[in-house]
């Protein structure tokens, strides 16, 4: 693709990564082959292509409108226009730089920056988030159906493993993960101690940043990395094995650390180690013996690979292969590769097309009448049970029971 960006804007380290991707472009429109924007409202314009041409424009100095903002806010960042882009264009590094211009440019109107405020204050603050949670949790019987549907009952969790083994892991826990789900870590744990690998916990509130880097809030988010790296670095020091993440968005957030401070000279080098570091929860247990697991394997599942396992991380197939080489019956599921409608807080910025993109993906899971829906990661599994009586349940709790 053939670009003109004015040479301020090029010697911009945004406007330099700008050009680079858009360049490696060659208009093919595979992508649009798997946008669920696309596939949804059939607009250009609502597709990688047409935000590619838009982002394009507005580089060069083309007309910004709230129109421009609005096709770029019903972007997913699902990367689906990743895995299936034969050019390797980086559209989501791309899209998150169209974003950043497009609020500079063009106002929302007041309803719309207190909302964005509020996420941005509340989902990173771990015991904010969990005082509104139980806050939730009492007046739910009252609350309207559509709120008691995102305000998960507390369960009965376990306790984490004591024992000490040479093998070690750090593991983040995030920040809305331990009120919703808790016992998502308390299983990962205890599988990993029977498996001889010792989870260490750093027990303070430990948002990856994912939250404010995709609402704009760079200053703070690239704040909240720059904290979290000087934190984890004396752990990678002592000889953890990983930094793990059992939210796929947390742990490829985390690997894109060192995308995000590449520029820094201070912390470039030390956002790499951490990015080496970083894993989801199958890659460390794919390279485990699993037979030490007793499990009953009777339950048939059908499991929604998100979008930041399978497009952000390219971990295709691995949690099913996973499960499959346990013993577990895994349903086939039409359209996996499309997004359930959750992406991060896309669920709430845009809640008609987020619904509708959840209710098409219960429908396929559901297809083949599993007994259990499974997933990869917090906001697409509370999500999706908001849409269905079938009970969803990150994949690691299959593997801590007998």
């Amino acid at each position: 693709m053939q670009t003109n960006i004015p040479q301020s804007i090029l010697d911009t380290p945004q406007g330099k990564e700008a050009n680079d991707i858009l360049r490696s472009c060659v208009h093919c429109g595979f992508c649009s082959a798997t946008c669920p924007t696309y596939q949804e409202l059939g607009d250009e314009l609502d597709g990688p292509r047409g935000r590619i041409y838009l982002i394009k424009d507005m580089l060069e100095g083309g007309e910004v409108t709230t129109e421009t903002q609005q096709h770029l806010d019903r972007c997913l960042t699902c990367r689906a226009c990743e895995t299936t882009c034969p050019s390797g264009v980086e559209y989501a590094h791309l899209a998150e730089i169209g974003k950043a211009m497009v609020e500079e440019k063009v106002g929302r109107p007041l309803a719309q920056r207190l909302l964005r405020k509020a996420l941005v204050k509340i989902l990173p603050n771990r015991p904010l988030f969990a005082g509104l949670m139980r806050l939730g949790r009492l007046f739910r019987p009252v609350l309207p159906k559509s709120l008691q549907a995102k305000i998960p009952k507390a369960k009965k969790v376990g306790v984490y493993p004591r024992q000490e083994h040479l093998r070690k892991v750090l593991l983040i826990e995030g920040c809305v993960q331990p009120s919703m789900s808790p016992e998502i870590d308390v299983n990962t744990a205890q599988v990993l101690d029977k498996l001889g690998i010792q989870t260490l916990r750093v027990l303070q509130s430990q948002c990856c940043g994912a939250v404010e880097n995709h609402l704009n809030a760079k200053a703070a988010g690239l704040k909240r990395v720059r904290t979290n790296i000087d934190i984890w670095l004396p752990y990678v020091e002592l000889g953890v094995e990983a930094i793990l993440s059992t939210a796929s968005a947390c742990a490829l957030e985390i690997k894109e650390y060192a995308h995000l401070l590449k520029d820094d000279p201070e912390y470039a080098e030390k956002a790499k180690i951490i990015s080496d570091k970083a894993k989801d929860l199958v890659e460390v247990l794919a390279e485990e013996d699993l037979s030490v697991l007793k499990l009953n394997t009777s339950k048939k599942i059908a499991f929604h690979a998100p979008c930041t396992l399978q497009h952000g991380q390219q971990l295709n197939g691995c949690v099913e292969s996973l499960l499959k080489s346990v013993g577990y019956d895994l349903s086939p599921v039409m359209d996996a590769h499309l997004c359930c409608g959750s992406a991060g807080t896309y669920s709430v910025l845009q809640p008609e097309l987020s619904q509708t993109l959840r209710d098409n993906k219960v429908q396929h899971l559901a297809a083949h009448q599993p007994d259990i829906i499974a997933t990869a990661n917090i906001g697409c599994l509370h999500h999706i049970q908001a849409g269905t009586d079938k009970p969803v349940q990150h994949w690691i709790n299959l593997l801590n029971h007998v």
